[in-house]
Formats: C-alpha cells, sequence, structure tokens
C-alpha cells in the first residue's frame, strides 16, 4: 500500500510580510557600513597629509639651514650660494670635504627627489615642492613661514634662506665640531 506524502512542510509558514525582512535589514546595515568606512577614509587620507606636512616643513628647514650653511661658512671672502643640492652633500671648496646636509631628501608630498628651486644669480638660495595640491595646515607657521598660511598650493611653501634673516638656525663650521 502506497501512502500518498505531501511534499514540503506544510506546518511551517512564515507570518504575513516577514520574507525579505533578512535581506532589508542586511541591506541597511551595508550602506551604513560603507558610509562610516568613507567618513573613516577621508579623516585617515587628512591626517596622512598632515603628517607629510610636517615632514615637509622639517625637510624644507633642513635644506634652508644646509643652503645657509653653505654661504655662511663660505671659505673665501665672498660668501657664496651652492649651485646645485650636491655640493650641499659634498662641499669640495675646503681642503677636507664639509657636509651642509647628510642626505638628499625625498618630497614628502610628490615623493620625488626632484624640487623646485629658486634660483638667484645662477646660485640656489632656496627650494620647494612641486605639488599643486592644496595644504591643509593655514595656522602655527614657525616665525620665518608666517607666510604660508595664505598659500593655496604647496609649491608657495619656500624654503628660502636669506643672508642675516635667522643665523640662529644657522650652525657654522666653527661651531658644529
Amino acid at each position: 500500500m502506497a501512502l500518498a506524502m505531501p511534499i514540503g512542510n506544510k506546518s511551517t509558514s512564515y507570518p504575513s510580510g516577514s520574507l525579505g525582512f533578512t535581506y532589508i535589514g542586511l541591506l541597511i546595515f551595508i550602506a551604513i557600513s560603507g558610509i562610516a568606512l568613507a567618513g573613516v577614509g577621508i579623516v585617515w587620507h587628512q591626517d596622512a597629509q598632515r603628517e607629510r606636512e610636517k615632514e615637509l616643513l622639517f625637510i624644507g628647514e633642513e635644506f634652508r639651514n644646509a643652503i645657509g650653511s653653505y654661504y655662511e661658512n663660505s671659505p673665501t671672502a665672498t660668501k657664496q650660494f651652492p649651485q646645485n643640492i650636491e655640493q650641499l652633500l659634498l662641499d669640495d671648496r675646503f681642503p677636507t670635504t664639509k657636509r651642509h646636509l647628510r642626505k638628499l631628501y625625498k618630497d614628502p608630498i610628490t615623493q620625488s627627489k626632484t624640487w623646485g628651486l629658486e634660483i638667484e644669480q645662477g646660485h640656489i638660495i632656496g627650494l620647494y615642492s612641486l605639488s599643486a595640491q592644496k595644504p591643509i595646515k593655514k595656522y602655527g607657521f614657525p616665525t620665518q613661514y608666517d607666510g604660508f598660511g595664505q598659500a593655496d598650493k604647496y609649491t608657495q611653501w619656500k624654503f628660502v634662506y636669506l643672508p642675516g634673516s635667522n643665523p640662529a638656525n644657522v650652525v657654522s663650521q666653527n661651531d658644529a665640531s
């Protein structure tokens, strides 16, 4: 004798309107998570840019001080600025090699070793980043860089040594032993 067995379990029934509720809840959760992650991404990007700005200020000051050291410690009565950046690394104007800069730093904004150079009469008096990106920092610069707050792009952050402008930051060869 063969009994007819019903296919499926008719005793399991879902309340009316509950089908798809979990799916909609999951979609809402994914949307909220996406919005939160986008916000975190923006904050992370700004924090990373602020760190690169701090690094640019440090490196720019290192170059400015090196240019000042090169100029102030000229072996002749006529002081000179370097003609190229490599002269800051190996100053061969002396019987023994002098180093005004330990290494050639990368631009932290562009991640390149290529810098914009401020040239006066064929000599380097300063440098700047080649990035046209807009800076975040607008306040709290050291005195010699007060004008950086009005800059629209990093190319306007110029690290220039002007003789007598800030001699406290320049270490003479007599002081560096």
